[in-house]
């Protein structure tokens, strides 16, 4: 304590006391000095004389340590890290799950971390360790609690079932016991320090592969003080304990039901997947696989596509899906006007079909102003005038009557 006093300094001990009852609030704690006991104190004053006796400190508790028979535990969270990902930033969220006995690690960064990502990671983080522990303690959350908190919480049945399949029971900490799973947390620690340093990477697969690198090279390599040697070298020790992986591990997916759109898609998550056009307004069941989607209608496999993982609104489609667009012919069917100039002169005949090659659609129009220059002018003139424009490749019909018309003024009239 300062040498300083106060000459409130009598007034200590009723302060002590009301301080936790005021739920550290130093006004209320001079309103109840002034109600209670009739003392007045100035705020400044009592503010001091609180901070003199460090009651607004709160007191650290001793902390205790963990220690870990070999496979008796695993420890599995997840934390949020921002990621240059090419030249974009995004939340990645690495999962990671640590033997407590070896502290050898293993972890893996996702877009998002749900239920299914979580069965995937922890299947995967298991064949990494090429065993499991009796119990793996794991946070409250939501993605793999169904309810409750603590050791008392009701496990997700998938997860339940997938901590069956391979032996181990998954705990959460009480709350406000972050402490307990403290393997995990010093390797975010690492990864933060250390992985994500100076690294670059170029998508999420590429991220991965450097993560799992980083696992097998760094992390696992690493001797540690606690250790007294490195987490792979403790591994070794420790793997006869673990319990045998299962003979099979299934694979896992989601299966969503979908009815395909109009333009041959079917919708999963943010993205589309093209399925045979023919199956429009069909209803398809779609499984969502770790990197692929499969898609099957009556009981057979109609698509199989890589899965999206790197956009977002984007369609993945397979060309043998969709039949190209027809394109609507120029030349659909022929117009009577089109009928009506045609058969007579192989010149015109020519003519004609270099003209509506320039039409719109049947080229009606300039057919039927075609005829009307054929009707209006000799018959000698209009051919000698086609046969001028389509010699130079002119059809632009008012220039074709021109030029007509200057056949009929030079050569067919002596003027």
């Amino acid at each position: 304590m300062s040498s300083k006093s106060s000459k409130y300094q009598d007034h200590i001990p009723i302060i002590r006391e009301l301080y936790p009852i005021c739920k550290k609030n130093a006004v209320r704690v001079k309103e109840v000095l002034e109600e209670k006991y009739k003392i007045s104190i100035p705020y400044p004053s009592l503010v001091w004389l609180v901070r003199q006796e460090g009651l607004n400190k709160s007191r650290k508790k001793q902390s205790g340590s963990y220690s870990f028979a070999p496979g008796a535990e695993a420890q599995h969270d997840t934390s949020p890290y921002k990621i240059m990902l090419g030249d974009k930033k995004t939340t990645a969220q690495c999962a990671s799950l640590i033997l407590a006995h070896s502290s050898r690690v293993y972890i893996q960064f996702y877009p998002r971390y749900t239920r299914f990502e979580a069965m995937i990671f922890l299947i995967e983080a298991l064949k990494f360790m090429d065993g499991s522990c009796a119990r793996c303690t794991i946070d409250n959350t939501s993605v793999l609690v169904a309810y409750g908190v603590g050791p008392d919480a009701e496990i997700t049945p998938q997860i339940r079932q997938l901590g069956k399949m391979f032996g181990m029971k998954f705990i959460p900490h009480n709350v406000g016991h972050p402490d307990r799973k403290a393997r995990v947390e010093r390797a975010f620690y690492y990864v933060e320090k250390n992985f994500l340093v100076a690294r670059t990477f170029v998508d999420w697969d590429d991220l991965n592969k450097k993560a799992l690198a980083w696992c097998k090279k760094v992390a696992n390599q690493k001797p540690k003080r606690s250790l007294g040697m490195s987490p792979e070298q403790a591994y070794i020790m420790e793997k006869p304990s673990l319990i045998p992986l299962p003979a099979y591990i299934p694979p896992v997916y989601i299966t969503v039901y979908r009815v395909v759109d109009i333009q041959g898609y079917v919708h999963l998550d943010t993205n589309r997947y093209s399925v045979p056009y023919k199956l429009i307004g069909e209803k398809v069941e779609v499984q969502k696989h770790k990197e692929h989607v499969l898609i099957y209608h009556a009981n057979k496999k109609i698509a199989a596509h890589k899965r999206e993982m790197k956009k977002k609104d984007s369609r993945v489609t397979l060309s043998a899906h969709h039949a190209p667009y027809l394109k609507q012919k120029s030349n659909p069917s022929s117009s009577m006007e089109e009928k009506m100039l045609k058969g007579e002169n192989q010149i015109l005949d020519s003519y004609i079909a270099e003209l509506k090659k320039r039409s719109h659609g049947r080229g009606v129009a300039r057919f039927r102003k075609l005829l009307g220059i054929k009707r209006t002018y000799p018959e000698d003139a209009f051919m000698a005038g086609i046969r001028q424009a389509g010699k130079y490749g002119l059809y632009d019909l008012p220039r074709l009557e021109k030029i007509i018309i200057s056949f009929i003024a030079g050569e067919f009239f002596d003027l």
